[in-house]
């Protein structure tokens, strides 16, 4: 799908990461410990740093903590936000949807619209600032707040090296709102749903729920790494093929919608899989290496919705931006990518949550709940 809006602009974006982190150089017994086959892994997939959540710590968590700080720092006042989006693989639950929970912490107008998109993981920022567009051009909403945020290093268990080592957890803050500017963006977004299962959590939805006869499975596969099957699954070469197919082709559609050259971009936001798939990418649009950076992945390792974002709010806070794209590819095989105009966004550095004492422990979450369940309706 290819769309162009108006009037609508990027007044500010802010984000946050857990204080806990990994550092790869500690992980040396998970490469033999052989510091050259490390040093090659960090130097090929750019492995450094990923802050991680603790058991207390949730999505919803991260999101309100960047939320608050994009209020605080642009000084809007609550109650002229639309609408709130919640871009997540990370979901608090099933139902309630966490823009709800996140309504009533914020404590937004109660006309304020809520819902949360799922299923796309790396992609769901770009989706999510073209349902926020789209809203704002239909005239629902003036002023919409996005927020994203993957825990993606719970996706799988720390002893597989097949993909837990590129994992990180953030949550960042977007706000969208109408203006008299002409500020053209330009997107293009779309899907290869036949590759559906390349990346993919096989239990824990309706088609396989979870129960004691797949709680405590662990399969390991020909490298001896653990998985279970609720857990991400990913075909790397796949997805590396993919990636490296259909991204260019994204920047190439939307340069050429906007009518502008590759150099008349400042900054390429590249969704940070890992080194080697952005390198790659960059390389065959021919793109300089001073417009696109993998800071973020060495930084924060893949984040999921929220790692363009981060990017992209990076570098924001190096230096000012007036021509953007940001481009994504994730889950289902969805890709999107946005030519958008950043001249007076703000943006706000990017800070360590800390988990505030007296936040309830796994053992005391399961504790409430099973009182909360015998309560029944008296509660």
């Amino acid at each position: 799908m290819k769309t162009v809006f108006e009037h609508i602009k990027i007044k500010g974006i802010a984000g946050v990461v857990p204080e806990s982190f990994i550092n790869i150089d500690d992980e040396i017994e998970f490469f033999n410990n052989d510091i050259k086959l490390l040093e090659r892994n960090k130097k090929i997939l750019g492995l450094g740093k990923r802050h991680t959540v603790d058991d207390k710590t949730t999505c919803a968590d991260l999101c309100e903590a960047a939320a608050r700080d994009l209020i605080y720092n642009l000084d809007i006042d609550k109650d002229t936000i639309d609408s709130l989006i919640v871009a997540s693989t990370s979901h608090d639950y099933f139902w309630p949807a966490t823009s709800c929970v996140l309504h009533g912490r914020l404590n937004l107008k109660e006309d304020c619209t809520c819902f949360d998109m799922s299923g796309l993981a790396c992609s769901a920022h770009v989706y999510g600032l073209q349902n926020a567009f789209s809203m704002i051009a239909s005239g629902c909403a003036k002023r919409v707040l996005l927020l994203t945020s993957d825990l993606a290093s719970t996706h799988s268990d720390r002893r597989n090296r097949n993909s837990n080592m590129l994992f990180g957890d953030a949550a960042t803050a977007t706000l969208i709102e109408k203006t008299d500017e002409e500020c053209l963006s330009y997107f293009c977004t779309g899907s290869r749903g036949k590759g559906w299962d390349q990346l993919i959590a096989p239990a824990g939805g309706s088609a396989l729920p979870i129960r004691a006869d797949i709680a405590d499975l662990e399969v390991l596969d020909s490298a001896g790494n653990v998985w279970h099957l609720y857990d991400d699954l990913m075909k790397g070469l796949e997805v590396f093929k993919f990636a490296t197919e259909i991204t260019p082709q994204v920047i190439l559609s939307v340069l050429d919608m906007a009518h502008v050259k590759l150099e008349d971009v400042d900054y390429f936001a590249f969704h940070q899989a890992n080194k080697q798939i952005v390198d790659s990418i960059a390389r065959y649009v021919k793109i300089p290496k001073t417009a696109y950076s993998t800071e973020v992945f060495s930084h924060y390792g893949n984040c999921g919705s929220a790692t363009v974002s981060l990017d992209i709010l990076n570098k924001l806070c190096q230096q000012p931006l007036k021509l953007a794209c940001l481009i994504a590819f994730g889950v289902g095989f969805s890709w999107g990518g946005v030519l958008v105009d950043l001249h007076d966004t703000k943006a706000f550095p990017i800070k360590t949550y800390k988990t505030p004492k007296g936040k309830m422990s796994r053992q005391e979450k399961i504790d409430y709940w099973i009182n909360y369940f015998k309560a029944g309706n008296n509660a």
